[in-house]
């Protein structure tokens, strides 16, 4: 029998570009480590690119949408019909991540994967219709693993079009789902062995009897579906559409070698599912940022992550990976054209 496409091999980093990349930095005119852990990010990229002088002018951000059908538990402040018109929202500009897409010319790519108040053919817009969003996990599995696997293709078929239409130097996966914070820490806490009350959040907004109302219901979840699973088995009974496809996009861009930038919670958890599902993903993991939602913290200790802002951020919808684009290009732009001590006929550190 065929291994399935995520377990396929994972590039390897080019270990010499890196140390070219890192001997440079200590030729260039500052003090070693004087810019701390933005010289750091430097041949980590240029390991992962190939190249000496890393760039990330081409940036490729993909938005996954779909609804859960655990909001029926009352779990959200805001209704699902929200998920759909947010679709409509992101490709008529005026969405966060929309915003920030044009700041940065980046390339903006929307997938429906479907939705409970369909939207139809909306132009701009990648209609899959896997479904009316996924099933009610407190009363079944999500998802069915045929509708899983569709759902973690479609992450890996964005990741072809990025780097076939873009040829995309850095991948940035987003999502938007009435629920899904719920969802996500629900996966979380099966796959860490966490208790809902150290990893279920406000989301979008939750009171304190919210709060406690979504923890309850991920305790029933986790009662319900009790039992040694393996993480797919885990992505299909407590996961998302959305979830679905940015673990299968995490998995294709280390397949074919392209930096991923991972946004916050919802994400993070995903990438922890590619780690589980291939741990040679992980060399091409870059986290962005470390969100307001108090679960985030347990997933990124998990996969041993330093996050590169903490902004107190939970909008999602890749927005806080956005914003930690321009560092990634300064400490890029630093390293290529700052005049080395030699250059500058600066005296180095004495030995």
């Amino acid at each position: 029998m065929n291994e399935p496409w995520w377990q396929a091999p994972c590039r390897v980093p080019d270990s010499a570009s890196r140390e070219r990349a890192r001997r440079r930095d200590a030729q260039l005119t500052k003090p070693p480590g004087a810019l701390g852990r933005v010289e750091a990010l430097v041949p980590v990229l240029a390991g992962l690119q190939g190249r000496d002088r890393p760039a990330l002018n081409r940036v490729w951000i993909s938005i996954f949408a779909g609804d859960h059908g655990v909001a029926a538990e009352g779990i959200s402040a805001f209704p699902q019909s929200v998920t759909a018109q947010m679709l409509s929202n992101f490709v008529r500009g005026g969405a966060a991540i929309s915003v920030l897409a044009r700041a940065l010319s980046a390339a903006l790519e929307v997938v429906d994967l479907g939705t409970v108040h369909p939207v139809g053919p909306l132009p701009g817009v990648r209609h899959l219709a896997l479904g009316p969003g996924t099933a009610n996990f407190v009363q079944g599995p999500a998802m069915s693993a045929e509708t899983c696997r569709q759902a973690l293709a479609a992450g890996r078929d964005s990741v072809h079009r990025a780097q076939a239409q873009h040829q995309a130097e850095l991948f940035i996966g987003g999502e938007m789902g009435i629920g899904n914070t719920t969802t996500a820490a629900a996966l979380a806490c099966a796959l860490l062995g966490c208790d809902p009350q150290r990893l279920a959040g406000p989301g979008t907004g939750l009171d304190a009897a919210g709060v406690a109302r979504k923890r309850a219901v991920i305790e029933r979840a986790l009662a319900r579906h009790a039992g040694p699973h393996d993480t797919l088995d885990w992505l299909q009974r407590l996961g998302g559409f959305e979830l679905a496809a940015l673990t299968g996009a995490y998995l294709a861009c280390a397949q074919q070698g392209i930096v991923v930038l991972v946004d916050g919670f919802i994400c993070s958890v995903a990438a922890l599912c590619a780690v589980r599902l291939n741990p040679g993903c992980r060399d091409w993991l870059l986290f962005a940022h470390r969100s307001a939602e108090p679960g985030h913290l347990a997933v990124l200790d998990a996969l041993d992550a330093q996050p590169l802002l903490d902004l107190e951020l939970r909008l999602g919808e890749a927005s806080g990976a956005a914003l930690a684009v321009p560092l990634l290009r300064l400490a890029c732009a630093l390293h290529d054209e700052m005049a080395t001590f030699a250059e500058a006929a600066v005296a180095g550190q004495s030995a």
